[in-house]
């Protein structure tokens, strides 16, 4: 009896530590500079999400069959912090890849004080989800 016991409290921790081995890691950021300018903006909003999310993110040449393609509009506040998510193309491929990149952009802010950049403080950025359902900002896709 004190067998069975044993091996039913074994399980869980073992079970457990798989699926800490199993989560992707997610890398909390130094704050960034302020963007001089919406290019600039756009193009540290994307290098941030890729530095964020190194093992949910790839900058490998992007593979000829895409798995998801959202687009999202991401509108900022002064500070860098994120005010908005709108979505602007859902793939067809259900909503899977499009939560995780709305998840992406929040855990990747703040994206740089925005206050001296002309209004709207607004970024739009293509996310490229392979097989593996591992993202590419399109910013970044030099192919």
């Amino acid at each position: 009896m004190a067998v069975l016991l044993l091996a039913g409290c074994a399980l869980p921790a073992a079970a457990a530590e798989d699926a800490a081995a199993a989560s992707p890691r997610y890398l909390q950021l130094e704050p960034p500079a302020a963007p001089r300018n919406a290019a600039e903006l756009r193009l540290q909003l994307a290098r941030r999400l890729v530095a964020a999310h190194p093992d949910t993110s790839y900058l490998s040449p992007t593979p000829d069959r895409l798995w998801a393609i959202p687009v999202l509009q991401v509108e900022l506040n002064a500070d860098g912090s994120v005010r908005k998510i709108v979505v602007l193309r859902h793939p067809t491929t259900g909503d899977e890849a499009t939560r995780l990149a709305i998840a992406a952009v929040r855990r990747a802010a703040p994206y740089g004080r925005v206050a001296k950049l002309p209004r709207p403080w607004t970024v739009i950025e293509t996310f490229l989800f392979d097989d593996a359902l591992r993202f590419k900002p399109r910013t970044l896709d030099t192919d």
